[in-house]
């Protein structure tokens, strides 16, 4: 399992400007641009340590660009960051978190906290490989690969 940053450590604005940096370089490498905008808007998902829903992210970003923010600018963003592999959707809270991988394609496993919504992603190229197997022993073609496990977190657990 990969080296992943915890959210909700005192030490995570450092790895959110880390995130940053790696993604500029990423876009610069593909070509692509990394607007003010996309900038912003995953540096939010950086700096929140938990899954944000699209409309909570037009929020933060009318309030950190101080001008307004359409809905479609935030879908079009998020369509953008999840497209350069910056952002993972959360499919069953419908919200964003960023990418603890962008460099490289693999499967998204998230653990997701059913108490405090933080959510951790893992790499884990086992399971990686059995999901590629089982696809193509059906002639599947997979174009998105995300994996949710639900439940309470180690802090979560030690509260109750």
């Amino acid at each position: 399992m990969a080296d992943v940053p915890d959210l909700r450590s005192p030490d995570h604005a450092s790895h959110a400007a880390e995130a940053l940096a790696a993604a500029d370089a990423l876009c610069r490498e593909r070509g692509a641009q990394f607007t003010e905008v996309r900038r912003r808007l995953l540096e939010t998902l950086w700096r929140a340590g938990q899954p944000m829903g699209a409309y909570d992210l037009m929020s933060h970003l009318q309030a950190a660009l101080r001008r307004k923010v359409t809905p479609p600018t935030v879908y079009r963003t998020l369509e953008f960051l999840m497209d350069q592999r910056f952002v993972s959707r959360i499919e069953s809270r419908n919200a964003f978190v960023p990418c603890a991988h962008p460099e490289h394609p693999h499967a998204c496993v998230f653990f997701v906290c059913d108490r405090c919504s933080s959510s951790v992603e893992v790499e884990n190229p086992r399971l990686e490989n059995l999901l590629t197997e089982a696809a193509t022993a059906l002639g599947f073609e997979v174009h998105r690969r995300v994996v949710e496990l639900q439940g309470l977190c180690v802090q979560c657990v030690a509260s109750a």
